[in-house]
């Protein structure tokens, strides 16, 4: 499942698909929350600091339809860009042992959400953090908070890769996650 970021949507993030095997299904649905031009996947008061109860109607939404497509669904990967990254990461806090991966790209985890984040809440993950070292976006302080619980805290097996790049998905970053994607499954 492709989460896009905020002020975006679905066929933003869609070509990233190309990246998965042939067989793969690919879904990516759209964010609730009317911004602009685009869509995001919560309230917020600030980037990186979600309203509570908008990301948990969002998570919510999700699973349901989730439940939904569960006759055809056999591993749920979620791959979430900026505010599709905190989604996909709130997904996991959430029910970790629904999903089969989480890659988030140039996002940071829902700190302050009210979302379980105790040690080994991940335990036995699979999860891919990637984000720019030139990313003006995202606060930097919440991007070292979200690595540092990841690797020392989740119980994940969690790959962490920085970028030279901005608030994107550079080549070297979709290359990284293809192979990651393929020493999984």
């Amino acid at each position: 499942m492709l989460l896009h970021g905020n002020g975006a949507d679905e066929a933003n993030i869609f070509p990233l698909g190309e990246i998965f095997p042939a067989g793969a299904t690919i879904a990516a649905p759209r964010g609730p929350v009317v911004e602009d031009a685009g869509f995001r996947w919560y309230a917020h008061h600030a980037v990186g600091k979600p309203i509570a109860a908008s990301l948990a109607d969002s998570v919510a939404r999700l699973e349901t339809w989730l439940d939904a497509q569960a006759a055809t669904a056999s591993g749920v990967w979620l791959i979430g860009f900026s505010g599709g990254a905190m989604i996909a990461g709130a997904l996991a806090l959430h029910a970790p042992q629904r999903y089969a991966g989480i890659a988030m790209l140039h996002g940071t985890l829902p700190f302050d959400a009210g979302l379980p984040l105790e040690r080994d809440r991940l335990a036995g993950n699979e999860v891919f953090y990637g984000y720019g070292s030139d990313d003006t976006v995202m606060p930097r302080a919440l991007v070292d908070r979200s690595t540092a619980y990841l690797r020392d805290e989740s119980g994940a097996n969690v790959v962490v890769r920085e970028y030279r790049a901005a608030h994107e998905i550079p080549l070297a970053e979709a290359r990284d996650l293809e192979r990651w994607y393929a020493s999984l499954t």
